[in-house]
């Protein structure tokens, strides 16, 4: 306590300590993004050093160890060719990765710049016959779509990325051209327009920066519903061929020994869980952080 001018005796209020209140949803946002960053970051070092982490090829047979059960050799046992489960699960890893992460490119590199000149331009091609061409692709499940190519296209790796990279196409499209819809009116694009910016500047330079963080989460969605869809085209024998590694492949097998050897089925479905939830978590949290970081 002390006077001031006037006479009267004036308080002196210590300061009160910074507080950071995090809330749940702060903390939600935070689960997402770092833990399905590291769950994705599993998934991505055991397809890229898969022949590091084992000393068993995913193909070879060994007819003296069929059906073992889990042990210190094989930690998640064998199959019924004798071949090393985990091995097959790392090496499934990168099948999967390989298929969906290309079949996401496609979707990104055909998508994006359709997305962005029917958004940017608009006119009747657009309403009449671009839209309504994306509209029937998207009338099929995306499953079913991703079924009837690669039947139509034939089994394997390649062409099973671009099954369901075609039926990506129309998601990319929807996606940009809805966030271009949304920005090319906005002030910044008017200021680059009045000082002469081209077209091409203005969809380039301007435009996909501003519409990225939904284009990410997209990306990281489209790989986790790729994880599926792989999974299934494998399971129906329309992906990889054997004696390539695959999740899908691997249930396939595991049908026949649920009975007397369900880790053959629970350790591939317990990976593509695994997967899908790191990519659906990763995704969440950047669209809340990046979302945030806009405002």
């Amino acid at each position: 306590m002390h006077p001031n001018e006037t006479g009267s005796v004036v308080g002196i209020v210590s300061p009160q300590p910074l507080r950071v209140r995090i809330g749940w949803e702060d903390i939600r946002k935070r689960f997402s993004l770092y833990v399905g960053g590291v769950m994705v970051v599993f998934v991505l070092l055991g397809a890229l050093f898969a022949p590091f982490f084992t000393p068993y090829s995913p193909i070879q047979q060994n007819y003296s160890a069929v059906l073992q059960g889990v042990s210190m050799a094989h930690w998640l046992g064998t199959d019924n060719l004798g071949r090393d489960t985990f091995t097959r699960l790392l090496f499934g890893a990168r099948t999967s990765m390989e298929v969906t992460i290309g079949s996401a490119l496609l979707g990104v590199v055909v998508g994006v710049p359709i997305g962005l000149l029917s958004g940017f331009y608009q006119g009747w091609f657009d309403d009449l016959i671009l839209m309504r061409i994306i509209d029937a692709l998207q009338a099929f499940p995306f499953l079913i779509l991703a079924l009837v190519l690669a039947a139509m296209l034939g089994p394997g790796i390649r062409n099973a990325a671009i099954a369901i990279g075609i039926g990506y196409i129309p998601i990319f499209v929807r996606t940009v051209r809805g966030q271009v819809l949304k920005e090319k009116n906005k002030e910044y694009i008017e200021a680059a327009r009045m000082t002469g910016c081209r077209s091409s500047r203005l969809m380039i330079v301007h435009l996909l920066p501003n519409i990225m963080t939904p284009l990410l989460v997209q990306i990281t969605l489209a790989i986790a519903n790729g994880i599926v869809t792989e999974a299934s085209l494998g399971y129906l024998g329309l992906s990889a061929q054997p004696p390539t590694a695959s999740w899908g492949s691997m249930l396939q097998v595991a049908q026949g020994y649920i009975s007397t050897d369900p880790l053959m089925a629970i350790a591939p479905g317990l990976a593509i869980v695994f997967a899908v939830l790191g990519f659906n978590l990763l995704g969440d949290g950047l669209q809340s952080r990046l979302n945030k970081r806009q405002v």
